[in-house]
């Protein structure tokens, strides 16, 4: 290795030097790239449709997508939502036009954060997919189905990835310390303790686990251990803060002192993930779900409120919104609290699953045909309005259900 090349890798990421390159040294995710699975399958084939990766930090989306452009021989472009737009979209499609033209090679357009583009910025990339033009492969570690415009996901293929287990993790930071030159080079040991707490402590992130394990080598003067290690977390915890790569921790937080009336541990998380650069949509979104999931109808104002939240951020934007969450924040957080509605929907759910589509009683089914009313469709059927107070007791569930409570209130009635 020359002396330049050494110098540069020197400055590389310990993740980016790991970077897998080929499918079989990538370590994860069999559901995808084993025999006969999907990612293996389009290799082999050199068929790539476009692909939307959704699935959480550090998982190998941008990984899975470099080396399918190393096996397929294809132009690869890499670009981030967060800092590109349509001129740059159409300075791709050029060279992708002129890469066709001239020598027959695909080009695949890799977009990290594709849920970061607004609707005119996907639009804007229809044409091109639709044609062949490029090869679009999208990352996200929000929903598709809610984040990726409709004509666009029609036009591509969705590939969940997981969460890396801890087996995976492991794996691949014994892999890295016995095969990082640089690593090797420093002479320093890894304890076996060390290893374990980065792997309990990334939740699953390979990237996180591997540069948490590179700030740890670099504290360290011989062995990476323990206080190494926890020391690592401290000082990556406040890089993440600063750029907002990982924020399922923070969110977390933020859920749970919403969830636990805490307003002042709300308005911090609200402030930490703000200041890292967070969408403020991904917070409201988050809110508008708490509002059903822990709050429900013993303050049946809060979901208007929350929903109000979010059409705010969507309109309004930062900095200025950052006001709005906080009322939404500090009213969630105080608002009485209720999850029965969502447990009611979870063992109905459940009961569905487990019993299918047992028969519905006969006098509440639908009577669109005089057979149907004739073989007893709809009979004895009371209407709820013809009594006092509109209120009447009669059989809705199926016969095998009757009597089962999904829905159980707590205090009041909520």
């Amino acid at each position: 290795m020359d002396l330049f090349s050494t110098k540069t890798r020197v400055h590389t990421p310990l993740a980016e030097r790991m970077r897998p390159k080929t499918l079989d040294d990538f370590i994860g995710q069999e559901h995808l790239t084993d025999d006969g699975k999907i990612i293996k399958e389009l290799i082999q084939k050199e068929r790539i449709p476009s692909l939307i990766f959704w699935g959480p930090p550090g998982s190998g989306k941008t990984t899975l997508a470099r080396i399918i452009a190393n096996h397929t021989k294809s132009n690869f472009i890499e670009t981030s939502a967060v800092t590109s737009g349509v001129a740059d979209v159409k300075r791709v499609v050029e060279d992708a036009r002129a890469q066709l033209e001239m020598f027959g090679t695909q080009t695949i357009l890799f977009i990290d954060e594709i849920h970061r583009y607004n609707k005119a910025q996907q639009d804007a990339l229809l044409p091109h997919v639709e044609r062949g033009t490029i090869t679009l492969i999208g990352a996200t570690t929000e929903n598709p189905s809610f984040e990726v415009i409709s004509p666009l996901l029609s036009r591509s293929r969705v590939v969940v990835l997981k969460q890396h287990t801890e087996e995976h993790l492991k794996s691949i930071l014994e892999k890295t310390i016995a095969q990082d030159e640089i690593l090797i080079t420093s002479g320093k040991k890894v304890t076996p303790e060390a290893i374990e707490i980065l792997v309990q402590y990334s939740n699953g992130d390979a990237r996180r686990a591997l540069t948490t394990l590179e700030v740890a080598f670099d504290l360290a003067k011989t062995t990476v251990g323990k206080d190494e290690v926890e020391e690592s977390l401290q000082q990556s915890t406040l890089r993440y803060d600063k750029t907002g790569d990982e924020h399922y921790d923070t969110i977390s937080a933020f859920i749970k002192s919403l969830r636990d009336s805490d307003p002042d541990g709300g308005l911090y998380y609200l402030a930490r993930m703000l200041e890292a650069g967070e969408d403020p949509i991904f917070i409201a979104r988050r809110m508008v779900v708490l509002a059903s999931e822990d709050i429900g109808n013993a303050d049946a104002q809060a979901l208007s409120l929350a929903l109000a939240v979010f059409e705010a951020c969507e309109k309004i934007g930062m900095p200025e919104c950052r006001i709005n969450l906080a009322q939404g924040v500090t009213y969630l957080a105080t608002a009485s609290k209720s999850n029965a509605s969502y447990m009611g929907i979870e063992q109905a759910l459940a009961e569905v699953r487990e019993s299918g589509n047992l028969p519905i009683p006969m006098h509440i089914r639908n009577t669109p045909t005089k057979l149907m009313k004739e073989l007893g469709y709809h009979k004895g059927y009371k209407y709820a309005h013809d009594f006092p107070d509109s209120a009447l007791e009669q059989q809705h569930l199926p016969d095998k259900l009757v009597g089962r409570k999904f829905y159980q209130p707590k205090k009041g009635g909520k």
